[in-house]
């Protein structure tokens, strides 16, 4: 990537994460992947207390990128709101309930930590017990 293309990326991920903590998104993450794979170059995965919140998050990340000037490829998950995804380009964010992060681990799987959502909890919560 030229510098143009790496400050226009950063400027991606800037707005995505203001969107995410505009609407209360919980531990979020950025990754780099662009040594992982060719088609992406940042992850984003945040979490949501609720499927409506889900949605929001990711809603309000694609309004926000788009009102940028940025394409919107796709995205998906908006129907249950247990994962929505944003495909910006070489910006993908997923937007998780706690269960569905912990059960399918993406942080970890690409390179990033697993988040601690067992702060203040009497037990370790885990998808399992669900």
């Amino acid at each position: 990537m030229n510098e143009q293309e790496l400050n226009d990326l950063q400027k991606m991920v800037d707005i995505a994460v203001n969107a995410l903590e505009d609407v209360k998104g919980k531990d979020i993450t950025v990754l780099e992947t662009q040594e992982k794979t060719p088609l992406f170059a940042r992850m984003i995965i945040a979490s949501g207390d609720s499927n409506r919140q889900v949605k929001a998050l990711a809603n309000s990340v694609a309004v926000d990128l788009k009102e940028a000037g940025f394409e919107i490829i796709g995205s998906e998950g908006q129907d249950s709101g247990d994962w929505a995804l944003v495909d910006a380009g070489d910006l993908v964010v997923h937007v998780m309930l706690p269960a569905v992060r912990d059960y399918y681990d993406i942080d970890t799987l690409w390179g990033g930590e697993k988040p601690s959502f067992h702060e203040g909890m009497q037990k370790p919560w885990h998808a399992a017990d669900n």
